[in-house]
């Protein structure tokens, strides 16, 4: 529809004419028309509106130029964070081969090359399973490497498949017949990229001993290589994030930091559904540290293995494996006096298994320098050489659980203190007790009947392990989800904190503002919030089998708002009972007054202005309204205008003769008003409208045969409006 509009201002008789255009015409500026298609105005007749506008108001130049400016703030970033390191050694007087490392501990034997391997035996070598290697910096020779390895030591292969750093996560089911091996680097936000970190010689070495010995106890197991940009909190943490992302796994970690207040500020990285996390305890004796002591990572010590090849293996503990008593992880419900040699613990203990890892008794490892082909075999210990042997286990017991149709272990700690460890016949069958050794001269630094710092519950009798583990229920930890929550200081806060759990749970809460606690229910509650963001970690223990779950909580406190209302202009008549609603925005009740207000006019408790017999008069009024809770006040002035009835249209029909020009007048006529706004519908193709005094003239040039009918609307400055109706005949 074509639309124009006209203005004219009564104290300088100036004519402003305006026109938007749903599509493109011309006219005089003298003269306002309607427009339409064709050639031949006799052909169609077309029906338009005409708006005639009077007084205009324009914004003043200095409020139209002003510009608005963004606000931004920025967060400092921490003063420090832990660097961890990696937990490989060298140095050895006696190297193990895969083989030899399986006879030892029993694992189940490979089959011949080139013999049909069944879905059963599949399993035993922890098909359709994934193992998450989790390093820092980059080794470029992984892949070269970890072929090596499985040439010499004829074991089955892995393709190597690229995850692009655009990938959809999870990822797709690991392959249940072959091997596959990838690698990815992480952000520390838990995404990928395509950037390769920079090269570390150390960490290289590490990341060769973690993927080949993992491989080496689970073949065909899936293995996915994270490389961390550096060797940071944030970085490895992203690094688990990732993992978590992909899907249902085994996370293995071969590296560590001295614990801190800190560690449970992270722990909620270790709860993701259907995963099992192992981290090494450390290779400089008793020591506790981070991420081992999560009491949802399994913490894997070390022994010093002596085996000639025949028989049952010797084991030792380790004088350089870590362990110790956590100075600030509460004791986990599994850890209980129920555990042979457990005793009463007043917080989490570490380890709580072990695998050889004395580099006097370290295992075979292929390491290849950066731009060369050749192979070093180096014979490498320590706690990151148990680690990814226990990672292998996780899977191993996984693919055959889903073998009997069961779930995955997930967090594997209860079903290996509680289900195992506390029955003595599947005690002894499936661990071996590490009675001798120590790694420092404290009263716990010694190895001892049943469980101990050193080697935990002991070295693994795999197969027996496996078998049982393949028998037992999972146990799942809870899921505590991380939540957003706003406020406003002045008003309490509380809200109730969602678990999905097995069994019932207790609650803690920390790293809050003060004030802010948890009740047994899990309802937070905060009587007198302050302004700020905060972020309490709140933990939910399994009481049945004391595995915890951890959600970080954004609170954000903000400032009090003042109720707001917003001015609007209300229009009336005299002698016409008058209402209209002030109603305020506000978190809070609210109370309600009036002021400047005319005789009779009253407001209520909700904000609803009355009043009885309008007077004649424009009025300014202020509405306030008072938060009941705050005491703040907002307010809002309304422009009140009490005017006669609107304006008087006079307009005698219009008759013509077809190709006669005609012209007639319509009249406006309103004592009490400054300014009209004139809307004229239906208007045929052709005809035209001009201003003159209180007159708009309608002229056609030409008139085409026809009944039209005019609408007329007409608003004055006061709001009000009339309307009639002009017939047009044309004959």
């Amino acid at each position: 529809m074509t639309r124009f509009e006209t203005q004219r201002n009564y104290q300088n008789q100036s004519v402003h004419i305006k026109w938007s255009l749903a599509a493109v015409c011309l006219s005089a500026i003298a003269m306002l028309s309607a427009c339409g298609g064709g050639s031949n105005p006799a052909d169609q007749v077309a029906s338009g509106t005409v708006t005639m506008q009077m007084d205009v108001p324009t914004l003043p130049s200095a409020v139209a130029e002003q510009v608005a400016t963004p606000f931004s703030q920025s967060v400092p970033s921490p003063d420090s964070e832990p660097v961890f390191t990696p937990m490989a050694a060298g140095t050895t007087t006696a190297t193990y081969t895969p083989a030899q490392i399986r006879a030892a501990y029993s694992l189940p034997d490979l089959p011949a090359s080139g013999t049909p391997v069944t879905a059963a035996k599949a399993a035993q070598m922890g098909a359709g399973q994934t193992i998450y290697i989790v390093n820092a910096y980059h080794n470029p020779n992984a892949i070269a490497e970890l072929a090596a390895f499985n040439q010499k030591f004829a074991l089955p292969t892995c393709a190597t498949k690229v995850i692009a750093p655009t990938a959809a996560l999870p990822l797709a089911t690991a392959s249940t017949t072959a091997c596959e091996f990838s690698v990815v680097y992480n952000t520390a936000a838990g995404g990928m990229t395509a950037t390769a970190p920079a090269y570390n010689s150390g960490w290289a070495t590490e990341i060769a001993l973690d993927v080949q010995w993992a491989h080496a106890t689970a073949p065909l197991a899936r293995i996915v290589l994270i490389e961390a940009p550096d060797a940071s909190l944030n970085s490895l943490l992203g690094a688990i994030k990732l993992a978590n992302s992909m899907g249902p796994g085994i996370v293995s970690m071969s590296f560590g930091a001295a614990e801190g207040n800190w560690t449970a500020s992270v722990d909620s990285v270790f709860t993701a559904p259907k995963m099992t996390y192992l981290a090494a305890t450390g290779d400089s004796g008793m020591a506790v540290s981070w991420p081992s002591v999560s009491p949802n990572v399994l913490a894997v010590g070390g022994t010093t293995l002596s085996y000639s090849g025949t028989g049952p293996r010797s084991e030792v503990s380790w004088s350089g494996t870590g362990g110790g008593i956590s100075a600030y992880s509460a004791t986990p419900g599994y850890q209980s006096n129920a555990v042979p040699g457990m005793g009463f613990t007043s917080r989490r203990v570490v380890a709580d298994v072990a695998f050889n890892a004395d580099p006097a008794t370290g295992q075979y490892t292929a390491v290849m320098t950066p731009g060369s082909s050749t192979v070093n075999w180096l014979s490498v210990g320590g706690t990151s050489l148990s680690t990814p042997q226990w990672a292998g286990l996780i899977a191993i017991a996984n693919a055959s659980r889903a073998q009997a149709s069961k779930a995955a272990l997930g967090l594997p700690h209860t079903a290996l203190y509680s289900q195992l460890a506390t029955v003595p016949g599947t005690y002894a069958s499936t661990f071996a007790d590490i009675t001798r050794g120590s790694h420092g001269t404290c009263s716990t630094c010694a190895s001892k009947v049943g469980y101990d710092q050193l080697t935990g519950l002991g070295t693994p009798n795999a197969t027996s392990l496996v078998n049982n583990l393949t028998g037992t229920n999972a146990s799942a930890a809870p899921v505590v989800p991380s939540v957003v929550v706003s406020g406003t200081v002045g008003t309490a806060l509380s809200f109730t904190v969602s678990v999905n759990a097995s069994n019932p749970v207790s609650w803690t809460l920390s790293g809050g503002p003060a004030g802010m606690t948890i009740s047994n229910a899990g309802v937070v509650t905060w009587p007198t919030p302050l302004v700020g963001t905060y972020s309490p970690v709140i933990t939910a223990k399994d009481t049945a089998t004391g595995l915890t779950g951890q959600g970080t909580y954004s609170v954000t406190i903000a400032s009090a708002k003042a109720p707001t209302l917003t001015a609007t202009s209300v229009i009336g008549r005299p002698g016409v009972a008058l209402s209209f609603a002030a109603t305020a925005v506000s978190s809070n009740p609210v109370t309600y007054a009036i002021s400047g207000n005319p005789a009779g006019m009253t407001i209520n408790t909700t904000g609803v202005v009355t009043w009885a017999s309008p007077a004649l008069g424009t009025y300014s009024v202020t509405v306030s309204a008072k938060d009941t809770k705050t005491g703040l006040t907002g307010t809002a002035v309304y422009s009140v205008k009490i005017a006669n009835a609107g304006p008087v249209i006079t307009a005698a029909a219009i008759n013509g003769t077809v190709g006669k020009a005609l012209s007639s007048s319509i009249n406006i006529s309103d004592a009490s008003a400054t300014s009209f706004r004139i809307s004229i519908s239906g208007v045929p193709l052709g005809m035209t409208f001009s201003l003159s005094g209180m007159n708009v003239i309608a002229s056609w040039a030409k008139p085409v045969a026809g009944i039209y009918s005019l609408k007329v609307v007409v608003t004055n400055n006061n709001g009000l409006s009339s309307q009639a109706t002009v017939p047009v005949t044309i004959k």
